[in-house]
């Protein structure tokens, strides 16, 4: 036993590797939530979790600045095409654990980094002004109908939630139709792109659009009352519809996070990702973040569980498409005039 202690203290040596009793993260996640979890996995596994919060930028620019320097062991934002880009800088490292392979779909995950939690990009509309029955059987592809003239709201063309979902859009109907969509979707906006997804619903509460685009966690992160009463209010009279049921299924995208390539503690990064995705991880995502679990056998919570629970998922599209298409995704938007 002694000898097999020795050969593996004089294997770290040589190579130079040596794990802490520790595991850094540096998170684009703006949830305090994501501490309170963090704490959990202290107390179950004794690792003391170390965490860097910053905008996706300005934290990326940090980790390659820094390159083998760099503290960080594991990177976590939201959208599968920030991850991929992320990887295409080649700055995640190849992970191999079952746990993670057995606990997500294989679409919602690549060999670099793992989805933890998902969102939908869905339509909002107002019960007392548009019936479900009108909208049966809408699709993303529908936003483009002339009868949605100066009706539709959604955010910027530099929105990442909106590049990915145009990247979708590409992946599935090609760049030529997503264009002439893209052009006709700008002749459907009330207005001009402005706000976050929270400012689309409330547009359309307050009468100034017919439809908004805008991530699901969105209503229940109103219904709440964290945001204040008015918005709670605002909330309650408007609905999200799930589109493309009778095809493909709703946009998916995801939070997520991979193991950088110089981590000085990787197997704890390691343990930290499949952590993530044990029930009871699980569970507090979807309850302090109102997202959609990634795994089986955890229901969202009941503020967005109430709008439905078998709609259709797009499990067609691998999320690792939305950055191969992102470049072409921003141009064809920009050259469609949205701004």
């Amino acid at each position: 036993m002694k000898k097999v202690i020795l050969l593996i203290s004089l294997f770290f040596a040589l190579t130079g590797i040596s794990e802490s009793n520790e595991v850094n993260i540096f998170s684009a996640r703006h949830y305090d939530s994501d501490v309170q979890l963090y704490e959990k996995f202290t107390q179950k596994t004794g690792i003391k979790v170390n965490v860097v919060a910053g905008k996706d930028k300005s934290l990326q620019k940090r980790i390659i600045e820094e390159g083998k320097d760099c503290i960080a062991d594991l990177y976590i934002t939201a959208d599968a095409g920030r991850l991929g880009a992320f990887q295409e800088k080649g700055m995640f490292q190849k992970v191999s654990s079952k746990v993670l392979k057995n606990a997500i779909p294989s679409n919602f995950r690549s060999p670099y980094w793992y989805g933890i939690a998902k969102r939908a990009r869905v339509i909002y509309y107002a019960p007392k002004r548009l019936s479900e029955t009108e909208l049966k059987g809408m699709s993303y592809e529908d936003l483009a109908d002339s009868k949605w003239k100066g009706k539709i709201v959604i955010r910027k063309s530099n929105n990442v939630y909106n590049q990915s979902l145009v990247a979708s859009l590409i992946a599935n109907n090609g760049k030529k139709k997503t264009a002439e969509w893209a052009k006709e979707l700008v002749s459907n906006m009330a207005r001009k792109p402005k706000g976050n997804d929270r400012a689309q619903i409330l547009a359309v509460a307050a009468g100034e659009a017919e439809l908004a685009i805008a991530n699901t966690y969105y209503i229940a992160l109103m219904l709440s009352g964290k945001k204040g009463p008015e918005q709670q209010t605002a909330a309650k009279t408007v609905k999200p519809f799930f589109p493309n049921q009778d095809d493909r299924g709703t946009h998916m995208n995801i939070s997520g996070g991979g193991v950088l390539k110089y981590a000085p503690n990787k197997i704890n990064a390691i343990k930290m990702l499949e952590f993530l995705l044990t029930k009871e991880a699980q569970e507090h995502i979807v309850n302090n973040t109102f997202e959609y679990p990634m795994i089986n056998g955890v229901q969202p919570n009941k503020l967005i569980a109430q709008f439905g629970l078998d709609f259709k998922q797009d499990l067609k599209t691998n999320v690792s498409e939305y950055v191969k298409n992102q470049a072409d995704a921003l141009k064809i938007m920009t050259e469609a005039g949205w701004e």
